[in-house]
């Protein structure tokens, strides 16, 4: 007989109905001009809003944290000597010239990758399906800068275009080392945080790097059985210690993203967050008791996804799903390019 702390959670639990219409291929005409869907916390009230309103809800009795990471160009097309074409994503730069990348087509160790400027050879093919790629006479970053396309998360059914490399990226984003944007930020004009900062609301900033793994199904038939991908994040000292310092003053923690909660959860204890590096495969699912966040922008994520599972866990499992049947029948846009969702 399986003990009640043994029983697992299905995955099915966090399907629901996504015309296929709702999936969001581009963005909003404006930044800001998204719609927003506002859910109180405790009640599980909704409602509808223009992300715009969100200055009018923002007050000083919280700060903002943020993840200012920024997408690379990491998409790439080289040629075999036999003239078939290899695509490459690049998942993470290991130094100058040597990354961690994807392939579609085939491929073997030693195979050469021709560009019109340069080449790369293939060192590895790795367990976890990755492959250890060398460039050779052009760094890593100068070939993605020359070549390189914004990789478009595989539900957007196109090919990416000039405005994608402004759009898909944040008002704020800094260094580029991430195969994703941080998508509830991409909802914010230096316009609207202008608003909010004049309210004297506080803007935080960290850095979570986003890998392939935020586009993985989870596979499992249960949650307890997938396995996390890790993500690597940095928070600074100073940044840590005025977390802390506003936390302890009763100022409510507002994170934007799903990739800001996690690196914040992962770096506290005890409801304090350490400053610093860290790699995280922190999976918020049930049983899991928040520390340091207090409320949430957030954009519509995918049906059984793990963050689909850490937003029931914030905002509560039947709220959630409601206000996603909601924003179904409300026509809301949905994932990436899609409208936001504020948990307060």
């Amino acid at each position: 007989m399986r003990k009640i702390s043994e029983v697992k959670t299905p995955v099915a639990d966090y399907d629901f109905y996504l015309p296929e219409e709702l999936i969001a291929q581009y963005p909003a005409k404006e930044r800001g001009k998204s719609r927003l869907l506002v859910m109180d916390r405790k009640s599980g009230g909704l409602s509808d809003h223009t992300f715009a309103d969100i200055t009018a809800m923002i007050d000083d009795d919280c700060f903002m944290v943020v993840n200012t990471t920024r997408v690379m160009k990491a998409r790439l097309y080289g040629k075999k000597t036999t003239g078939g074409v290899v695509e490459l994503l690049i998942l993470e730069k290991l130094d100058e010239y040597t990354c961690l990348a994807l392939t579609k087509g085939n491929v073997k160790q030693g195979i050469v990758l021709n560009f019109p400027l340069g080449h790369a050879v293939i060192e590895s093919l790795n367990d976890d399906s990755t492959r250890t790629i060398r460039f050779v006479d052009i760094t890593v970053t100068e070939m993605m800068n020359r070549y390189g396309h914004i990789p478009l998360p595989p539900y957007i059914r196109r090919d990416d275009t000039d405005d994608d490399v402004s759009r898909y990226q944040t008002v704020y984003s800094a260094e580029e080392a991430s195969v994703a944007a941080p998508t509830a930020g991409l909802h914010f004009t230096e316009e609207i945080l202008g608003k909010i900062r004049a309210k004297g609301v506080k803007v935080l900033e960290l850095t979570l790097n986003i890998g392939i793994g935020t586009f993985r199904p989870v596979k499992a038939d249960y949650l307890e059985d997938h396995e996390m991908h890790t993500e690597k994040y940095y928070i600074s000292e100073d940044t840590a210690a005025e977390i802390n310092t506003l936390k302890a003053e009763g100022k409510k923690l507002l994170a934007v993203g799903t990739t800001a909660v996690r690196a914040l959860e992962a770096a506290s204890s005890e409801g304090w967050v350490a400053g610093g590096y860290g790699e995280t495969d922190l999976f918020i699912k049930p049983g899991y008791k928040f520390r340091t966040v207090d409320r949430m922008i957030t954009n519509f994520h995918l049906p059984k996804s793990t963050l689909l599972v850490l937003v029931t866990m914030f905002a509560g499992y039947d709220s959630t799903m409601n206000a996603y049947k909601h924003a179904v029948e409300s026509g809301y846009r949905f994932f990436s390019y899609g409208d936001a969702m504020y948990i307060r």
